[in-house]
């Protein structure tokens, strides 16, 4: 014992020293740094992945003259599991050491309901989506016993997919879309017509906690699950660090379960080439310790016009799963560079959006440049009192780098004639995240308690330095090259603000009858602190301290192991806003805005099919001005019919997808005549099918397509100015097969196969992106 916790305590201490020198690197020569970096690592994995595997002999029969192939077994759940008494959010957390197989990875063809990694909610039927996913506090939730309406997409799906990021991974759900457009610096959502990750401070939670997740762009490299929980959830995540409600999008890392040594070769159109190593090794005598390194460089340009990106992505994920002690340690480099990326647009008012013109062409100079860097670092640990009670502390936190210089083009006329004004942009920003608290079981009686308490605080602080170049004029449809610009670069970046979020949660999750029924109450009280500081000064300009309280019901009632009646109410938190320099109120903050959730719904599970029903209202106030003076009079609404579906119809045939059906309405306004309007960005339809079909003739032939749609929406609250509803069709392959002994998979899609132009979406400030042109996608991937 004594061994043992001397072990524990080095293992910790050692890791809070790496993550300390991780995060501690300087920002100066960043990008040098995550480059150097990306090639070491990618360098040594290779060596390592040569060194250590040599050929495994496979013997395939099959009844054509193809290459022999090993097909994934079909996804079974042949007997369906009793009840289980204590749900999979409580005190021994589902992140625990599984039993890891010693078998060779090509003879894995078990059910997917066997978890790919430990501590992973396990894949339905077809591999596309999880069984669960994480509701902040309450840990990992069985869909079936979870009152919320949540979808984790796989490891599997994101590769299925050649997803490069979190946008692309989120193409089929039909309760989000992304606001940014295609060849940009930033994934944004809408998700409930709510705004998402819309700021500079990062809304992508990672293992549940906010502040150390990259900024702008999740790499899909390291992630293993991309969860996204539909609605509000200030009670289970805390506020979320831009304010945003319509729902939490989070990152589950990848970690070691079985051995595995894969190199993934890419390209893209027009010429963007990559590889990705990614390895994970299990050592100890009881396989106790894990080691999972992923490390990836992509380099060319894009199928827009005189566009090109360089991206270097490199993380490790170190575990330790003793008997009662646990501890996780993540580290992630990444750095995404632009020449020309593309921009969103706004319209002059009073004018109708003009027709959107090819998804080739860039309004971006091609001396327009982004350079963004991030570093994250996470420490995790578990420790078990008993059987009942588990201990739990994390701390972490991320720095990115932000150095860009270019415009944002305002169309100025019916013939798409733009105006821009370059900047160079210039912000670093530094958060941190501490959270700790103890999960629970007991009975009292008949019921059963699943208690959760955690108290958390999160910091951000954020520099910047901004400086203007020279007008600049073109066109949407014969885009002109001005004269070169260079961005007067200054490395003095004054605060521009800083923010502390304090927030101390309790929850139950009360169940009777074999948890036939199961009732969640919580609260979270949450603090609030922020300060403003003049652009480009860095004086103090406003200061604010507001706290609030959110509760969070949530009811579900199974009246048999396949049917869920679920209901919830739950709140969403924002900071509020600081009255602007022309109200006469300036520099007044107003107390934080609460959204407000009402939601019912059904969930059936088929076995190896299931569906999701649900309907929803979420309301929010926000501020705006009138009469010269700033004020919350402002409300937004959102209320809506979700249909999601997934698994297999068949063996060989897999669906994914959904129908969304939105009635945005602004339901309060100090302009009269735009109340009952619809708000910005708000479709009244988003509909996504996916399908998957493996030929029965050729073995290990898959043909997958989906097709994605999108009502109209208005970039004005006026809804003078509309852009028309768009639908884009996907099409692909993949070929898996065996090569030398070897699992090679073969995979190629073509994304929007008909050309088409379109507007996709609108951003909550008015901002429109133009849709992604005919990109093709290939990509070979070699299990070692």
């Amino acid at each position: 014992m004594v061994v043992a916790g001397h072990v524990r305590n080095h293992f910790a201490s050692a890791d809070v020293l790496l993550m300390k020198d991780f995060l501690g690197m300087r920002l100066a020569g960043g990008g040098r740094t995550v480059a150097r970096f990306g090639v070491t690592l990618l360098g040594g994995v290779a060596f390592v992945a040569w060194f250590e595997s040599p050929a495994q002999s496979q013997t395939l029969q099959g009844a054509t003259a193809l290459p022999p192939v090993t097909v994934d077994a079909p996804t079974q759940r042949l007997v369906r599991r009793a009840p289980i008494k204590r749900n999979v959010a409580g005190v021994r957390s589902t992140s625990r050491r599984a039993t890891v197989s010693d078998a060779p990875q090509t003879q894995i063809v078990a059910a997917q309901s066997r978890p790919s990694q430990p501590g992973v909610v396990p894949a339905f039927a077809g591999g596309q989506v999880a069984q669960g996913g994480r509701l902040g506090l309450l840990g990992n939730t069985d869909t079936m016993k979870s009152p919320f309406n949540m979808t984790s997409y796989t490891d599997k799906f994101i590769r299925d997919q050649q997803a490069a990021t979190a946008a692309d991974a989120l193409i089929l759900d039909p309760s989000v879309r992304s606001s940014h457009p295609t060849g940009g610096v930033l994934d944004s959502f809408n998700i409930r017509g709510f705004p998402v990750n819309e700021g500079n401070s990062g809304e992508f939670a990672f293992e549940g906690l906010y502040g150390i997740a990259p900024t702008y762009r999740i790499f899909t490299d390291y992630v293993e699950r991309i969860e996204v929980l539909k609605g509000p959830s200030a009670a289970l995540s805390g506020i979320a660090p831009n304010g945003g409600v319509g729902g939490v999008i989070n990152v589950v890392p990848k970690r070691a379960g079985e051995d595995l040594t894969r190199f993934t070769a890419s390209y893209g159109s027009a010429a963007q080439f990559g590889g990705h190593w990614d390895i994970a090794r299990r050592y100890g005598d009881s396989k106790e310790w894990g080691v999972r390194v992923n490390g990836s460089l992509r380099d060319g340009d894009t199928p827009i016009d005189r566009q090109s990106e360089t991206t270097g992505v490199g993380s490790l994920a170190l575990d330790y799963q003793g008997e009662r002690f646990r501890s996780w340690l993540y580290l992630i480099a990444q750095t995404d560079r632009f020449d020309a990326p593309s921009r969103p647009f706004l319209m002059a008012p009073g004018l109708q959006v003009s027709k959107a013109p090819d998804g080739r062409l860039n309004m971006t100079q091609p001396w327009e440049w982004s350079h963004i860097n991030d570093q994250s670092a996470l420490l995790r640990t578990e420790y078990d009192v008993s059987d009942q009670v588990t201990l739990f502390a994390d701390v972490g936190g991320s720095r990115t780098n932000v150095e860009r210089f270019f415009g944002l083009p305002t169309i100025i006329n019916t013939s798409g004639d733009t105006t821009a004004t370059p900047q160079f942009f210039g912000l670093s920003i530094d958060r941190t995240t501490y959270d700790g608290g103890v999960r629970a079981r007991f009975d009292t009686g008949v019921v059963h308690h699943a208690v959760a308490f955690q108290a958390s605080v999160y910091h951000d602080a954020l520099y910047r330095r901004l400086t203007n170049g020279s007008l600049v004029t073109s066109n949407i449809y014969n885009p002109t090259v001005a004269p070169t610009q260079f961005a007067n670069e200054i490395s003095e970046r004054p605060r521009l603000s800083d923010s502390e979020l304090t927030g101390l949660s309790i929850a139950d999750t009360l169940s009777v009858l074999d948890e036939r029924v199961l009732l969640t109450l919580g609260v979270r009280r949450q603090g609030i602190e922020a300060n403003n500081y003049l652009s480009n000064v860095g004086t103090l300009t406003s200061s604010y301290d507001r706290s609030a309280t959110t509760p969070v019901v949530g009811l579900v009632i199974r009246p048999r192991d396949n049917v869920s009646l679920y209901a919830n109410y739950i709140e969403g938190l924002s900071r509020g806003d600081v009255a602007p320099q022309t109200a006469s109120n300036f520099g007044e903050v107003l107390s934080p805005y609460i959204a407000k959730q009402y939601e019912a719904g059904i969930k059936l599970d088929f076995g190896r099919f299931a569906t999701t029903f649900s309907a929803f209202e979420i309301s929010k106030a926000s501020g705006e001005l009138s009469g010269g003076r700033f004020a919350a009079t402002a409300e937004q609404q959102v209320r809506g019919l979700e249909f999601n579906v997934y698994g297999e119809l068949m063996p060989d045939i897999r669906v994914l997808g959904g129908l969304s059906l939105l009635d945005g309405t602004l339901t309060k306004t100090a302009v009269a005549a735009n109340v009952g309007n619809t708000p910005i960005g708000v479709p009244n339809v988003q509909a996504n099918i996916g399908a998957e079909w493996d030929l029965p003739w050729v073995r290990g032939l898959t043909l997958n397509g989906a097709v994605i749609y999108t009502g109209k929406q208005f970039v004005d609250t006026a809804n003078k100015q509309p852009i028309p509803d768009w639908t884009r069709l996907d099409l692909g392959t993949r070929y898996t097969t065996a090569i030398n002994g070897r699992k090679t998979v073969f995979r190629a899609n073509v994304q929007n196969v008909t050309g088409a132009n379109y507007w996709s979406s609108v951003a909550s400030f008015g901002t429109f992106f133009l849709g992604a042109p005919r990109t093709y996608l290939l990509s070979m991937t070699v299990d070692m």
